[in-house]
This record gives structure tokens, sequence and C-alpha cells, in this order.
């Protein structure tokens, strides 16, 4: 019998490939009913093992569990035809992938050996860590930055649950994925809001 974390895994894996869907221009131009059919299809399909794997499973198997982060961040997106979500302000998209990017440029380089301290050590149960990490969560709620006070929270409480295999914070908080993402979305923004191009 599957166990919760593998559930949750091979979960994380179908959202990942169903919102790659959404890449391509021809799928994003369909009305709500039929694109809300698609994804699910593509979820489910995804799901269904043949010669013993899915393709979700296969995935996982080469990136691992994404983090909350990138979890809730496609739920949001595979959802939206579903429930007919309305759009996320620009704030708080912006305030999330800022957080995401300014986190990934501490933890990543610093993690493979630049500077004396490694972040990464900081996941596993260090109490300043955590309340610094619970902090950001109140200071984004208190300024109505509700993203990622919810991201934040959600991971804390998944990792206090112990949801993955990985008893490490910052495994519940990022992955290459969303900081990816995040570091591409924020970059060029921040260089044009600088230089004015």
């Amino acid at each position: 019998m599957m166990n919760f974390t593998d559930l949750t895994g091979l979960i994380g894996s179908a959202s990942v490939i169903a919102s790659a869907a959404l890449l391509f221009p021809s799928v994003k131009r369909l009305d709500q009913p039929r694109l809300a059919m698609l994804l699910g299809a593509i979820f489910v399909y995804v799901l269904i093992p043949f010669n013993g794997l899915s393709l979700a499973a296969y995935l996982r198997g080469g990136i691992g569990d994404v983090s909350i982060t990138t979890l809730l961040s496609l739920w949001s997106v595979l959802t939206k035809p579903w429930l007919n979500c309305v759009t996320l302000n620009s704030k708080n998209r912006f305030a999330l992938l800022g957080v995401i990017a300014l986190a990934t440029l501490v933890l990543y380089p610093m993690a493979l050996g630049v500077g004396a301290y490694d972040p990464y050590r900081w996941g596993y149960s260090n109490p300043l860590f955590v309340a610094g990490v619970l902090l950001l969560a109140l200071a984004a709620w208190y300024g109505e930055v509700y993203l990622v006070a919810l991201c934040i929270s959600c991971a804390t409480i998944a990792w206090v649950t112990g949801w993955y295999e990985s008893n490490n914070l910052w495994d519940y908080l990022l992955d290459p994925f969303v900081a990816s993402y995040a570091l591409a979305f924020v970059v060029p923004k921040s260089f044009k809001a600088v230089f004015k191009l």
C-alpha cells in the first residue's frame, strides 16, 4: 500500500506535468470548461501506472518531491479553470517571488560553500531560523501579502507534521524549480526598474 509521503510526492509531480501544458499558447486559449477538463485529464493520466510506474513516478524519481511553496503555486494555477478563481494581484505574486528569489540567493550559494555558514543546516530544527520564518509569515500577513504568509505557514505545518521524508524546513519552503522561476521573473523586472529600461 502506498504511504502518504509517496502519494503527495506523486501528486506534486503530476501537478508539475499538468501545469506544463499551460506553456502551450493553444492550451491557454481554451475556454474555462475545456481547459479544466484538459488539465484534469492530464493530471489523472500521468498518475496511471504503465509497466509498474506512472509518468509522475518517473518525474519524481528524477526531481524528488517539490516544495510546499511550489505545490501551492501550481495548484493556484491548476484550480483556476475549475473554481473560476480571480487572479492573484501583482503585489502578492511579486512579493512571493521576491522572497523566494532572495532566499534562493542566500541559500544555494552558501550551501555550496560560498561563505562561512551553511544556511541549509538551519533547517534542521534551529529555533532561531524557525522563529525567523514564522516572523516573516506574520509580517507578510500584517502587510496584506497573504500568499507569502500562506506558503510559509503551510510549509511550516507540513514540516512539523513530517509530511515529506525530509526533516529540513528548507525542503518544504524551496526547491530548484520555484527558485529558478522566481529568479527568472524577479531579476529582469528588478533590472528594468533600476535602469528604467
